[in-house]
């Protein structure tokens, strides 16, 4: 009976260890590129020297370490075109585009650096002018690499591009961001209910092997 109380106490356990390694997967530091679509973010499908965005239309940058588009942080706040663009008024033969420009945290910095505090611009360019254009016009120097790939906004970071960040760097991110959460935030719900689980269960079977006693 106390073999059969181990298993199911492991059982409840390997899930939360294989969370805790899926969390220490590889990470990449770059810019990723949003589209703002009513109030909420969406992951441009466009790169944006490709992407020719409309008169009115609100982008965003975030620089983050993350593994892939589905991992990726979204820009904060929720500025919208109409705030952004307040001061600068419509002309004849351009367009304005919003542009959410957010450097991240102290966490996703390169080793060195600091990221600047975030902030919008309004953008305006000729009516068939890409997104990058908008940028460049109000947020140089801009930094690319050999494939055309966004490395730098406004000179951040100073280098690198897209680089995969080294186990230990990505174990001091993450304490640097339990660090930063509220002191009133807690562990997360995910890890409370899984060592929850894990209590009922080991609970009930020492419960079987002291009736079967």
């Amino acid at each position: 009976m106390i073999r059969r109380a181990a298993a199911l106490f492991l059982a409840a356990l390997l899930p939360l260890l294989a969370a805790t390694g899926q969390a220490r997967a590889a990470g990449y530091r770059y810019w990723s590129f949003w589209e703002q679509d009513g109030t909420a973010w969406t992951y441009a499908t466009q790169g944006p020297s490709l992407l020719r965005p409309a008169d009115g239309a609100v982008q965003g940058f975030r620089f983050s370490v993350s593994e892939d588009s589905a991992d990726a942080a979204e820009p904060r706040g929720t500025a919208d075109f109409a705030t952004i663009c307040a001061g600068t008024p419509a002309r004849d033969g351009a367009k304005r585009v919003a542009l959410v420009i957010d450097f991240g945290t102290r966490a996703d910095a390169p080793s060195g650096e600091t990221p600047p505090a975030a902030r919008t611009a309004c953008a305006r360019v000729a009516p068939d002018a890409t997104t990058s254009e908008a940028l460049a016009s109000v947020a140089e120097p801009l930094r690319y690499d050999t494939n055309a790939l966004l490395c730098a906004i406004d000179g951040y970071p100073r280098k690198g591009c897209g680089e995969q960040m080294a186990a230990d760097e990505q174990e001091q991110k993450q304490e640097q961001e339990q660090r930063s959460e509220p002191a009133d935030g807690g562990p997360s719900v995910g890890l409370v209910a899984g060592v929850a689980v894990v209590a009922v269960l080991a609970a009930a079977a020492l419960w079987q092997v002291r009736r079967r006693a």
